[in-house]
């Protein structure tokens, strides 16, 4: 097995979870805080989608599918084009709002993508040297792992929230 189909499948896996949790979910839900200032399953969701699709589009040289296929007008969010979450204030988090298939849409979207991408890839390709800001510099194996790695930790935040015992009645 090729390292980028090791990486195709973590996305893969990544994809499966962003559906388990949006799948069937009450709309209440995906905005539902804990907590003040806590992110919301929505703002997760979006932010692991925006982190993917802003990542991958830089390393590969492509545009975004949020802006080149029109994802930024179907969400409508108060945002400018580039946000991704980063930076944001739990006053922006709240404001990430949509039903799950528009979530869900734009996930699928980016992470087509992503392995549409890595099938382009060989191994070697994963060496080469993509960032010299760092010491050392990042690799794209490296940051295509930190994508995935970002991902993972952020729709296992949004399970967590989709299995809170929470009566909306």
């Amino acid at each position: 097995m090729k390292s980028t189909e090791i990486l195709a499948d973590g996305f893969a896996r990544v994809r499966e979870n962003v559906h388990a949790v949006l799948d069937d979910i009450e709309e209440q839900r995906l905005t539902y805080r804990p907590a003040d200032g806590a992110n919301t399953i929505a703002w997760l969701i979006w932010h692991l989608a925006r982190v993917q699709d802003a990542q991958v589009a830089d390393v590969a040289g492509t545009d975004q599918v949020w802006t080149s296929d029109g994802w930024f007008d179907r969400f409508a969010l108060p945002f400018e084009p580039s946000a991704s979450g980063y930076g944001q204030s739990a006053a922006d988090v709240i404001r990430v709002v949509g039903p799950a298939e528009l979530l869900a849409g734009y996930y699928d979207a980016a992470h087509q993508v992503t392995v549409d991408y890595l099938a382009g890839l060989d191994d070697d390709d994963l060496d080469r040297v993509i960032d010299t800001r760092w010491d050392p510099p990042v690799t794209l194996g490296v940051r295509l792992v930190s994508i995935l790695d970002d991902d993972a930790q952020h729709v296992g935040q949004a399970a967590y929230l989709r299995g809170l015992d929470v009566d909306f009645g």
